[in-house]
C-alpha cells in the first residue's frame, strides 16, 4: 500500500445514537487515513430492518461532524462510488452470494438461533454469531440450484484450516476453522444479505485498502479473510481498536445513552474536551 492509494472507511450501523466507544473508532480511522494522504468513506451498514431508523442514520453525520470528522465520500456528499448506503448496493451483494453458489461453497440452513445456542459444542463467548455445529451441512449433493428464499445461508469453513492475518495494532492473530468459529450466515432467510457478505464485498467494491474498526471484530475478521480467498480477491489490511469499557469493565453499547455523542454535547462537553478523552486510551 501507497500513501498514494490508501482509501479507508467509517461504517456506522443506524441501530441507535454513536456513542463515546464509537468515537474512538471513528476518531483512529481519519487519523491514519490523512496521515498516509488519503481518502475516507462514510458508508451507512442499515441492513437490520428492525433495528435501524432513519432518525439515527440522519444523527450519524451530524454527530460525526460536530465531533470534528469528515469524510471524501458519503451518501451527502457522492463519489465515484455510491450508492453508500448499504440496503441500495443489493445488486452486488446477490452477485456475490451467486457466485458463491455456483462454486459450492455455501448451503441453506434451516436453523434458527435458538437452535444453535441450544446445540452442543456451540459456544459464543463474546462473538456477535454463535459456533454453529454444522446441523444443516450437506455431507453429499449440489446445492447450485437450490432456492435462495425462505432458508439462511452458511459459508461452510474449511475444518481445522489455522488462519492468520497481522493486524496494524494487535499484531498476528490466529484462529482455527471449525474451533473458534464455525460455518458463518452470508444471506439470511428473509432474503438480505448478512454481515458477512455485504461487508467484503462492499469493502472490495469501493476498494478499501484499510478496515479499521472495533476489537469486537477481530473474529469476523476470519470469517471475512475466507470470503475473499473464495472470492478470488486480495483481502483489504486490518487495524482493529480496543473497546471502551465501563467502570465494571463492560463494553459501551448504544444502550448507554448518557455516553452518546449527543448526550455528551449537550451536558456541555466540546469535541476539543472529547478528544482530549480520547487520547488517554
Amino acid at each position: 500500500m501507497t500513501t498514494m492509494n490508501y482509501r479507508g472507511r467509517l461504517a456506522p450501523s443506524p441501530t441507535g445514537y454513536l456513542h463515546l466507544g464509537h468515537a474512538l473508532t471513528f476518531w483512529r480511522a481519519p487519523v491514519r487515513c490523512r496521515e498516509r494522504g488519503g481518502q475516507l468513506i462514510l458508508r451507512i451498514e442499515d441492513l437490520d430492518p428492525a433495528r435501524c431508523r432513519p432518525e439515527f442514520q440522519d444523527a450519524i453525520a451530524e454527530d460525526l461532524r460536530w465531533f470534528g470528522l469528515s469524510w471524501d465520500e458519503g451518501p451527502d456528499v457522492g463519489g465515484s462510488f455510491a450508492p453508500y448506503v448499504q440496503t441500495a448496493r443489493r445488486d452486488l451483494h446477490l452477485q456475490a452470494w451467486e457466485t458463491l453458489r455456483a462454486m459450492g461453497v455455501i448451503y441453506p440452513c434451516t436453523c434458527s438461533r435458538r437452535d444453535v445456542l441450544e446445540a452442543a459444542g456451540a459456544p459464543h463467548g463474546d462473538d456477535d454469531e454463535p459456533n454453529y455445529p454444522g446441523i444443516c451441512r450437506p455431507r453429499s449433493g449440489n446445492v447450485a440450484e437450490m432456492e435462495r428464499r425462505g432458508v439462511n445461508w452458511r459459508f461452510g469453513v474449511p475444518s481445522g484450516e489455522t488462519l492468520r492475518f497481522d493486524d496494524g495494532n494487535f499484531g498476528a492473530q490466529y484462529a482455527i476453522a471449525g474451533e473458534h468459529f464455525g460455518d458463518f450466515l452470508i444471506w439470511r432467510k428473509d432474503d438480505a444479505p448478512a454481515y458477512q457478505l455485504a461487508v467484503v464485498v462492499d469493502d472490495l467494491a469501493m476498494e478499501i485498502t484499510e478496515v479499521v474498526r472495533g476489537g469486537d471484530l477481530v473474529r469476523s475478521t476470519f470469517r471475512q479473510l475466507l470470503l475473499y480467498r473464495a472470492l478470488g480477491r486480495t483481502a483489504p489490511e486490518f487495524y482493529h481498536v480496543p473497546l471502551l469499557t465501563d467502570a465494571s469493565g463492560r463494553r459501551l453499547a448504544k444502550r448507554d445513552a448518557a455516553l452518546t455523542l449527543r448526550a455528551l454535547r449537550e451536558s456541555g462537553m466540546t469535541p476539543e474536551d472529547l478528544h482530549r478523552r480520547l487520547h488517554q486510551h
